[in-house]
């Protein structure tokens, strides 16, 4: 009883102080795409081209509006084989306008793969950047504190936003607050979690 007491407490030691000797840090993602210009102009591009494409839709559900319209005040004039061309007509708008919103706006729609091709490279050279930053400095973990995890409070020193930032050859800009960081989500449900710190 006595070996396995003093095991457990030799395996607690090296557990402990293996935890110890990791580094942590964290960064916040939205800080770092707000900051490059690139990515501020992809998002008006996106902007304009769903604008765009919701104004096109916009305008084909007018058009079949009116042509439901103008077959009300009229149906008591057509013959039934008129009216169920009509009808037929109406229907088949409708439904090459909602094929035309999937296609747009749909789960890896038009819209989808057009982010992915201006978005995905910026995102890729941050994930490469921040690997650098850690593999350089030896940390064992970067949070992202834009993400989903909740981080109730964070020291600012150990934000590696803008040195990624300028390992991409971007200028930081300006933070609100300095010295701590204090975030939430606003009333979730996730538990807190231990906020990130960086021991030597």
């Amino acid at each position: 009883m006595k070996k396995i007491i003093l095991f457990l407490t030799f395996f607690l030691t090296i557990a402990t102080t293996a935890l110890h000797a990791q580094k942590f840090a964290f960064i916040d993602t939205q800080y770092i795409l707000d900051n490059i210009p690139e990515y501020k102009a992809a998002q008006q591009q996106l902007d304009q081209i769903s604008i765009n494409w919701q104004k096109e839709i916009e305008t084909k559900y007018a058009a079949i509006d009116k042509l439901y319209k103008d077959y009300q005040a009229e149906q008591i004039l057509l013959t039934d084989d008129m009216k169920r061309k009509r009808e037929a007509e109406i229907t088949e708008k409708e439904k090459e306008v909602k094929e035309i919103q999937k296609q747009r706006f749909g789960y890896s729609g038009e819209l989808f793969k057009k982010k992915q091709e201006l978005v995905k490279p910026i995102q890729d050279k941050i994930y490469n950047a921040v690997k650098k930053i850690a593999t350089d400095q030896n940390y064992a973990i970067i949070f992202d504190k834009s993400s989903d995890l909740t981080i109730l409070f964070a020291n600012a020193k150990y934000d590696k936003s803008d040195d990624v930032l300028s390992a991409l050859g971007y200028k930081p800009g300006s933070k609100s607050g300095a010295g701590e960081t204090k975030t939430g989500t606003g009333g979730g449900n996730n538990p807190p979690q231990n906020p990130p710190r960086e021991e030597k």
